[in-house]
């Protein structure tokens, strides 16, 4: 099958992540077990997860003028990213403080850093939305910027996929140019005041919508009156960081495919469990073969 184009509009943070039996409570110092440093950032990670599921990939982002910026610029090319389009801006790149407890639960403290800066798209940037098959984007750089990209999008027929993360208020316009939103219970109670039993009410925002429910599986839903429950994959779960990046950038990759949208969550739902087996972000980002070891079809 030709492969899929993917734009991501997103961050990139340097991912510092400690691992420790149990995670501190306020006011509480424990002992880790465990340091590492890897490139993440939803956007980037997503990016990177999009061509390790077997899709082309340009990055539209912006990193920090520091040591933190060369690393995550040189780490994402590595990946196979095409990342002509990543700005660096004077100042820090992001940062994002990572605890990992012995359950594979995480803590996470993210600053923004270059992310920030990422307004005002270029016209190589609106180009590279407008080439893609995909557009995905996330909420962990300024919304103006989200929303200008999609609207791009929807004018050149590009799909847009929004995972509304983190947790935030979004605008109508951006709302009215989203083909699919992926959200999970705190990202839908945010958008709808409403839980993980009512995945309809995001209908009321967008055509399709995804409602994850981490190891309950997800809900598809849709305005042809499609009501879908997609089980997890069962696995050993070591670092479930990047469990929903992984989720999320192999749907737009199954969708951009031509596969029917309940049986790319199925696949979606593959790869975020192939995700959480090992720690680190970036490291645990499935490729293509994982994905298929424990893809379960729709019956």
């Amino acid at each position: 099958m030709p492969q899929t184009r993917v734009a991501v509009v997103g961050s990139a943070n340097m991912d510092l992540v400690g691992t420790a039996a149990t995670l501190p409570r306020p006011g509480e110092t424990v002992l880790g077990s465990d340091f590492v440093m890897l490139p993440g950032g939803k956007g980037a990670n997503q990016a990177v997860a999009a061509v390790r599921a077997g899709a082309s990939c340009v990055f539209l982002g912006a990193i920090g003028s520091d040591a933190f910026g060369v690393t995550l610029k040189a780490r994402i090319t590595a990946a196979g990213v095409d990342a002509s389009q990543l700005r660096v801006v004077y100042g820090a790149s992001g940062v994002a403080l990572v605890m990992v407890g012995g359950a594979g639960e995480n803590v996470i403290l993210v600053v923004p850093g270059a992310n920030d800066a990422f307004t005002g798209l270029t016209e190589g940037e609106l180009h590279a939305v407008r080439e893609a098959d995909v557009l995905l984007a996330q909420l962990e750089v300024p919304v103006e910027t989200v929303t200008e990209a999609a609207v791009t999008a929807r004018g050149a027929g590009t799909r847009v996929v929004l995972n509304a993360a983190p947790a935030r208020p979004v605008p109508a316009e951006l709302l009215a140019a989203v083909d699919l939103l992926v959200v999970n219970e705190t990202e839908a109670q945010t958008l709808t005041g409403r839980g993980r039993d009512e995945p309809a009410a995001l209908l009321d925002l967008v055509p399709r919508a995804v409602l994850t429910l981490g190891g309950d599986g997800a809900w598809y839903v849709d305005r042809d009156g499609a009501r879908v429950h997609v089980p997890a994959v069962k696995v050993d779960v070591v670092d479930s960081t990047a469990a929903g990046d992984a989720f999320t950038a192999a749907l737009a990759v199954a969708w951009g495919e031509g596969r029917d949208l309940v049986d790319a969550v199925h696949w979606a739902a593959a790869a975020g469990a192939a995700c959480v087996r090992r720690l680190g972000a970036s490291v645990a980002l499935p490729r293509r073969v994982e994905i298929e070891e424990l893809y379960l079809p729709p019956v």
